[in-house]
């Protein structure tokens, strides 16, 4: 799969993780790539290997998003990349603390709104491409998260939403909502020496009994970029999970 030469992608959160390896794929398919992301060094780096470019930008900052968008000559696809899971911050509604919920909520949800609020007027142009990240925990019970849980299903609802407002403008919006993928945030939003438990999760839930990896939800991205998804539009793919399903299984 290849996406046609002379386009531009901007990614937030690039530097490491999913978004790293998510720009390191654009980049061998797409003319310009750009990442968003507040971490230098690594951003630096992941830019230096994939030949993308870097910004420095808060996320949850306006100030800093427009810049971003102002040093963007053409756009054609925003892949809101960006997110946290506060592990030891994130809790229960009652027990979380208000600056760490803000937090939380800034860059899972607001970074979501301020990408689109700047750079859907730039696809309006000539149509584009929205990819949002949300996660299972977005459309499923899943506890002691809740400011998470909050952000993604908010992160489903306004994928679903913007589909139906921007379709007209040839703008197609799509959603990845992660399941168990394999990555630094992962490990660390699990107990140390969990092993066990995290077999049994797998094998309950996981119709294929494994985590997911950050180069295979790349590919989703690029297929949802690519003109091989053209007629889809509010899509929001669960990859990897059947905890709303029959735990049975």
């Amino acid at each position: 799969m290849k996406c046609p030469d002379g386009k531009t992608v901007l990614i937030t959160g690039g530097a490491q993780g999913i978004g790293r390896v998510g720009a390191e794929l654009f980049a061998g398919n797409w003319a310009d790539v750009v990442m968003a992301d507040i971490n230098d060094v690594p951003g630096r780096e992941t830019a230096s290997a994939s030949g993308a470019r870097f910004c420095h930008c808060n996320v949850s900052r306006s100030d800093q998003v427009r810049t971003v968008f102002e040093s963007i000559p053409s756009l054609n696809v925003i892949y809101n990349n960006a997110s946290i899971s506060w592990s030891g911050h994130d809790s229960r509604i009652t027990d979380i603390a208000e600056e760490d919920r803000d937090r939380i909520i800034a860059v899972n949800l607001k970074s979501v709104f301020l990408f689109c609020k700047y750079g859907i007027p730039r696809l309006m142009k000539r149509g584009g491409r929205v990819i949002n990240t949300a996660s299972s925990s977005g459309v499923i019970e899943i506890p002691r998260c809740n400011a998470y849980t909050a952000a993604k299903g908010a992160t489903v609802q306004l994928t679903k939403s913007m589909a139906a407002e921007y379709g007209r403008y040839g703008i197609r919006v799509n959603c990845i909502a992660l399941a168990e993928i394999m990555t630094f945030m992962m490990r660390q939003s699990n107990p140390e020496n969990s092993t066990s438990d995290e077999e049994r999760f797998l094998k309950q839930y996981n119709p294929q009994r494994r985590y997911g990896t950050p180069e295979e939800i790349a590919k989703i991205a690029l297929f949802l970029a690519s003109d091989e998804s053209s007629y889809l539009n509010g899509a929001i793919t669960i990859n990897g999970d059947l905890s709303h399903q029959d735990k049975n299984i």
